[in-house]
């Protein structure tokens, strides 16, 4: 009984020290988790833990939301988790989102999965039309979008269509103009078909930088009021605090970009995270790397420099497989011409054989008859030298017999002449029937000729030199190596460099692009279904205000900061 009292108590103390805990369940733009959580775990515990599992390192850029009373909070790092105003019951659901936006995602965005879960957030917020986009400029997306999921543009899979389940415009883009799903469509696929050669990561990279430069991407607003009263909205992003008339979300009156504020005070705590946030950032991209950064970086580098030599070498491949059956297919085609050759040859002498034997039968046969109709004619003029030396009695009989021998005469010029037609027939059959054999000799000759030209290639062809700018690798089994050497570097970089020139280069002829599209679509337009923030999208559009939103920006802090803080007060 003491051993049994021993073992209840032993395992009661365990029971004891086990930590409690609560189920959190976290939702990012792509997947959902559950962790058990401790009841002690601060903010940043579940944070990181978020993180890691992710595999995420860029933590700097994002937070976990969950939602009181249909407004939006963020989880603080300093805070335990259950001290939140969050809901009780299991399990607690905290949205893994993006907080802070880079001024350039190019340059700033270094892990694929950063790329790609900021690629979701901000497609998903264009779609929820939380950030304006104009018509154009989102049929352009929705193509970056379907090549980063479709991959590249095949015309024998992706058929009339394909797109028809998928969410690639906003619903106001959709009711602005009287165009069916098959109008759009095609207007997203001719784009999309340009896009042939880009990964999922460059396409989604190629979204995200058309899209950073729209008016409301990244802002986060505010409803605010100045000294007089009149209401405003403070507009908070990665590049200042902006500040806009509530009907206007679009342009804003005037700008204070973060390398102006000294200090922040703010009674909406939400507010103020935001703005140390974002300044924090700020600062940040105006000082050198960290060492964390730096590595992940070089990593970024090297992992880029792997997946384009990896691109190249299934390049090649695809284009030697390409090769491969397209003279496959040369062969498979000459030896069917072959094949129908060798079947044409062989009737051909089989007519030739049948011929040769239906004129030396018939040559035969007309050969009998000259025989037998010369023969006649033989026994005809004999029965007319018979008539002639019979002795004629009366005239009577003379006449007769006179009459005869007219006949008979007739009789044998006409055997003659039919002997002699007999006779040129049967020279003629006899020299057709020289032809036709002559004939049956080149077709036999062709038949051998055909069977015996070779039908394939050498087996072990010599391989085409690549190209000297292409690095090479070795592939040994299931062992692939790379060989990264500063020369596949620096060469790297000069394709880098070449790209960026290329993508200026093609700026121009996008904004080209846009601007026929717009007015292609111009005439489809319904004017009174037209939003506040698209009539004033092209008020600014006719005023020339399509430069970028950096420019637009610089515009706003020409003047000092103390106007425009009295600007401000005055509005």
């Amino acid at each position: 009984m003491a051993g049994a009292i021993a073992s209840r108590m032993s395992f009661s103390s365990l029971k004891r020290k086990q930590p409690k805990t609560f189920t959190v369940r976290i939702v990012t733009m792509d997947a959902e988790m559950e962790f058990n959580c401790e009841m002690k775990w601060k903010g940043k515990d579940l944070f990181d833990l978020v993180c890691r599992t992710l595999g995420l390192r860029e933590t700097w850029f994002f937070g976990l939301q969950y939602t009181i009373k249909d407004t939006v909070a963020w989880l603080k790092m300093d805070k335990k988790v259950l001290d939140h105003d969050v809901s009780k019951e299991e399990p607690v659901t905290f949205h893994f989102l993006a907080k802070f936006y880079p001024e350039n995602a190019e340059e700033e965005l270094v892990q694929e999965i950063t790329q790609h879960l900021f690629f979701l957030q901000v497609k998903k917020q264009i779609l929820d039309e939380k950030i304006y986009c104009p018509p154009e400029a989102s049929v352009l997306l929705a193509s970056y979008a379907v090549q980063a999921k479709y991959g590249d543009y095949d015309p024998s899979v992706h058929k009339r269509g394909f797109l028809a389940q998928e969410e690639l415009l906003p619903k106001r883009v959709i009711n602005l103009y009287q165009m069916t799903p098959e109008m759009w469509e095609e207007r997203i696929t001719a784009w999309y078909a340009e896009h042939r050669g880009r990964a999922r990561d460059e396409a989604e990279m190629e979204y995200l930088k058309i899209a950073q430069d729209l008016e409301m991407y990244g802002v986060n607003y505010f409803a605010i009021r100045n000294k007089k009263g009149t209401e405003l909205l403070l507009g908070v992003d990665a590049l200042g605090l902006h500040i806009y008339e509530p009907e206007n979300r679009l342009t804003p009156k005037i700008s204070f970009p973060w390398n102006e504020i000294r200090n922040i005070s703010y009674s909406d705590k939400e507010i103020l995270q935001l703005c140390i946030g974002n300044h924090d950032l700020f600062m940040r991209r105006r000082k050198a790397d960290s060492l964390e950064v730096q590595q992940m970086k070089a990593q970024a580098r090297e992992e880029k420099a792997r997946k384009q030599m990896e691109r190249q070498r299934l390049a090649r491949e695809k284009q030697m497989r390409e090769e491969a059956e397209r003279t496959r297919d040369e062969l498979e085609r000459r030896l069917l011409q072959m094949k129908e050759e060798a079947t044409m040859a062989n009737e051909a002498l089989m007519r030739s054989e049948e011929t040769a034997d239906l004129l030396a039968e018939k040559a035969q046969i007309t050969e009998e008859e000259a025989k037998l109709l010369a023969q006649k004619a033989a026994e005809a003029e004999q029965e007319m030298q018979r008539i002639k030396a019979t002795a004629i009695r009366t005239e009577e009989e003379k006449r007769l017999m006179e009459q005869k021998v007219l006949e008979a005469e007739v009789l044998a010029l006409k055997m003659a002449e039919e002997s002699e037609r007999r006779a040129k027939e049967a020279d003629q059959l006899k020299q057709d029937l020289q032809e036709a054999r002559e004939a049956e000799r080149r077709a036999k000759q062709k038949l051998l000729e055909i069977t015996t030209k070779p039908t394939y290639p050498p087996l072990n062809p010599i391989p085409a030199p690549l190209p000297p700018d292409i690095p090479s690798f070795n592939l040994i089994g299931d062992s692939l190596s790379f060989d990264f050497k500063d020369t596949d570097m620096k060469r790297l970089s000069m394709e880098i460099e070449k790209e960026k020139v290329e993508y200026m280069e093609k700026s121009k002829h996008l904004q080209e692009q846009l601007n026929e599209l717009k007015t292609e679509i111009e005439a489809l337009k319904l004017k009174e279904r037209e939003t506040a923030l698209d009539i004033l999208h092209n008020e600014n559009s006719d005023r020339g205000g399509t430069s970028s939103k950096h420019n637009t920006i610089k515009k706003l802090t020409l003047q000092s900061a103390k106007s425009r803080v009295a600007f401000f007060e005055e509005l």
